[in-house]
């Protein structure tokens, strides 16, 4: 009786310990949607993905990229989910490149879309205009914007009437943004991770300057309402100007446990604490590592790990005061 105690109790400990690991290395319960990554081999020997459906001059490298334009003039493609995401809280995390001859002269750049269903083709990046959904573009030509930096990336949600603001790039559909300098023919691959908690924020990070390094590009609570379901995708264009946009991998995570604000977020995954401003409010900061998330990762598995010793101990005395009674028999 009292060994299946001891191993009881040692098997709770040790399943408690892994829980402890598991939620301090996935502070916000992502679940992986299989149906919905991208990933290599892209499609199969009849030139289909059983999930995804690809058109225009997308061309595609099994074991590369899915290119979206090649670097030529007046290209356009696209890469859409035949499967929906139901939105609530969730994270897309994908790695593609940005990249050609030019060197100062580029365009017209690549969108990753969340929309009532897959689009025709079109003018805005690729897609037809007057979208019901949400695009978040990464606008690698300059057409008449003052006072930003370009690549430029932003968000715009289409309500089905609205035109998107080419002339301005975007200026009157904007919801957030960030400049974007070096994205475009960049050292390494590019990734971005957005992430949408349902009636909390919607953030986009960005990392293409240094490795293992996430910069935050722009977070706002002026959460949009996305169409239910969304079928998620990407497209491109170039016009004139030409350049590759290649979406190299992507993953869809839902959030069953989501943060309740992008503060809190930043600081358990990136390791960042809110800057205090001149008025006693909190901003996120840029730069940083993981710091203090590593840190909150090192006190959880200490804490459980003392669990464990603490039961392995139990287990211990147990033994102990079987083997006493059973000696003090025998002296009987």
């Amino acid at each position: 009786m009292w060994r299946a105690a001891v191993t009881v109790g040692l098997m709770l400990g040790l399943c408690a310990a892994a829980v402890a690991f598991e939620e301090a290395s996935n502070p916000f319960g992502r679940v992986q949607s299989g149906m919905l990554n991208i990933e290599q081999p892209y499609v199969d020997k009849s030139l289909t993905n059983r999930y995804y459906d690809y058109g225009g001059d997308t061309m595609i490298r099994n074991d590369r990229y899915i290119r979206l334009t090649p670097d030529k003039q007046d290209k356009r493609g696209s890469f859409f989910s035949k499967v929906p995401l139901i939105p609530g809280s969730f994270q897309v995390e994908f790695e593609f490149r940005i990249h050609g001859q030019g060197s100062s002269i580029y365009g017209d750049g690549m969108a990753f879309w969340l929309l009532d269903r897959a689009p025709n083709e079109g003018p805005v990046f690729g897609v037809e205009d007057k979208f019901n959904g949400l695009g978040v573009f990464f606008d690698t030509y300059k057409n008449d914007r003052p006072g930003r930096a370009f690549p430029y990336v932003m968000a715009m949600l289409g309500d089905g009437r609205s035109s998107y603001d080419n002339e301005h790039d975007g200026a009157a559909n904007e919801i957030a943004g960030c400049s974007a300098r070096g994205l475009h023919n960049s050292d390494r691959n590019a990734r971005a991770r957005f992430t949408f908690v349902k009636d909390g924020f919607m953030a986009l990070e960005l990392n293409y300057k240094s490795k293992g390094v996430w910069e935050t590009c722009f977070h706002t609570t002026d959460v949009p309402g996305l169409p239910v379901p969304s079928y998620m995708g990407f497209s491109a264009q170039t016009g004139e100007l030409s350049e590759s946009h290649d979406i190299i991998s992507a993953q869809v995570y839902q959030l069953t446990q989501p943060p309740t604000s992008f503060a809190q977020y930043d600081e358990l995954v990136n390791g960042r604490k809110p800057a205090v401003t001149a008025d006693g409010k909190g901003s996120s900061g840029g730069g940083g590592g993981g710091f203090g998330a590593w840190l909150w990762w090192l006190v959880k598995s200490v804490f459980y790990l003392l669990l464990v010793a603490g039961v392995a101990y139990l287990a211990f005395t147990l033994y102990r005061a079987h083997k006493r009674k059973n000696r003090d028999g025998y002296i009987l």
